[in-house]
């Protein structure tokens, strides 16, 4: 039963996107595993940019500095 944990932050991140991810993963783990839809469990974690950092910085600045 494979599960599938993503981790993302909010930009552009619509109902219709999530649909998208989960339907794309589980057509690649049908297709490369012959798994079947019905056991794949796929999660979808969105972290706030104030909880998630990158190159020793929160991303909320990263984001902050690239807006100007």
């Amino acid at each position: 039963m494979p599960f599938v944990n993503i981790k993302t932050t909010k930009t552009n991140l619509t109902r219709e996107t999530k649909a998208q991810i989960v339907k794309e993963f589980s057509e690649t783990l049908v297709r490369v595993l012959g798994k079947k839809p019905e056991n794949i469990h796929i999660v979808i974690d969105v972290v706030d940019d104030e909880d998630w950092g990158h190159s020793g910085k929160l991303v909320a600045e990263t984001r902050k500095i690239a807006r100007g």
